[in-house]
């Protein structure tokens, strides 16, 4: 039996009620009466089943034309291997081009983390205020601007800090502290396929997927300095050529843009965790400072950003993972999942941003142009 949540989650058929016998009679109870049904509640309560009307199926409007064009005409244009995908999470349409697709993620496959902690926290399991310690054994690579306070025998913080961090500065070793906080990837593989999140994979950690990705393989002295970077420099750019080719052609951590955009639509719904939960999820999204020239450099005054960016390694010209997915709210309230996925091109990392940055100018302008014909009325959630 399902029952509804605090955001909207849809009744099941039936709702079981609690009805209690009054041993006066069926009026109002006396006191005798009162006093009687406090003393036996067991024999006083029947549970019965009440048929609860279904709800009102999700109507899906035509996606704009106009924006569909837009979108299949950025992707054709753009030199290089992208995916575009688009969700309504207030209208129902989606438009996409190269959105089912498998695309590296990178740093986009943090919002997996962060969800299945709060579902987590949603069963009971887990809490934000928890003490948690991140050791010199915890370091990673790459962007983790955490090192620095990880000093002796390590730095103390708590569970809701490491997704702050995780989440707002795309912290690495924040993420992979609190993805060994979670379960590993095997639980957040199971949140994933728990809650039919689709073509989603969830990779095994920053380490080895930046190390594989390279063409290394992962040594806790990496971590140290400029260890990784100095290993990495030492291949051969064959090799190097080798390990990104097998990356692109069958990423750990790939995804289908279209896959991401309904995941966003559902958390926006109040579909995957509870109220509290999901607002403190999108506000944290709200907090991001990076991509700075993605998403967000394209939206108009009045506009709300809840995101998640991911970039990965560079190889000369080349670049594997330039992302950027999130929820995008109209000044009318009405609510956009979009994720734009760049996952192999020659392009410099200008022309990635400016495509990014034309897709999310494409669904504001559109969305302008609805409201202003009245397809798209203020949405009241």
């Amino acid at each position: 039996m399902q029952h509804s949540g605090p955001v909207g989650r849809p009744l099941g058929r039936f709702v079981t009620v609690a009805v209690t016998a009054l041993l006066m009679g069926c009026g109002s109870p006396s006191k005798q009466g009162a006093s009687a049904m406090a003393a036996a509640p067991a024999r006083a309560q029947t549970f019965v089943s009440i048929p609860v009307p279904p709800p009102s199926p999700r109507v899906a409007r035509p996606a704009p034309e106009a924006l569909s064009a837009r979108i299949d005409a950025l992707a054709r244009a753009f030199a290089g291997k992208a995916g575009i995908a688009i969700r309504a999470v207030d209208q129902g349409w989606s438009v996409e081009a190269g959105g089912r697709q498998r695309l590296p993620q990178q740093s986009v496959s943090k919002l997996w983390v962060a969800l299945t902690l709060m579902d987590l926290r949603d069963q009971g399991r887990a809490s934000l205020d928890t003490p948690i310690t991140v050791r010199p054994q915890d370091l990673t690579l790459f962007h983790q601007p955490i090192a620095m306070l990880v000093k002796g025998s390590g730095y103390q913080t708590t569970v809701g800090d490491l997704m702050v961090r995780a989440l707002t500065h795309s912290d690495n070793t924040a993420n992979d502290r609190l993805l060994n906080y979670v379960g590993g990837p095997s639980a957040v593989r199971a949140m994933i396929e728990r809650k039919r999140l689709g073509d989603i994979r969830f990779g095994p950690g920053e380490r080895a997927l930046q190390s594989g990705t390279a063409g290394l393989t992962w040594q806790p002295a990496y971590a140290i300095g400029n260890a990784f970077n100095i290993a990495r420099s030492r291949l051969s750019p064959a090799a190097r050529s080798r390990a990104l080719d097998a990356y692109i052609a069958n990423p750990p951590d790939g995804a289908a843009p279209l896959a991401i955009a309904d995941a966003l639509a559902r958390l926006a719904r109040g579909e995957l965790l509870s109220e509290g939960s999901t607002r403190i999820l999108l506000d944290t999204m709200g907090r991001s400072v990076t991509g700075r020239a993605r998403l967000r450099a394209a939206l108009p005054p009045g506009w709300i950003i809840a995101h998640k960016t991911g970039t990965g390694q560079d190889l000369g010209r080349r670049n594997a993972g330039f992302n950027d997915v999130g929820l995008l709210t109209a000044p009318d309230g009405n609510r956009y999942a979009i994720a734009v996925m760049i996952g192999d091109t020659l392009r410099p990392i200008q022309e990635r941003q400016q495509l990014i940055q034309a897709v999310a100018g494409a669904v504001a302008e559109s969305a302008s142009v609805g409201a202003a014909a009245g397809r798209y009325p203020p949405t009241s959630e």
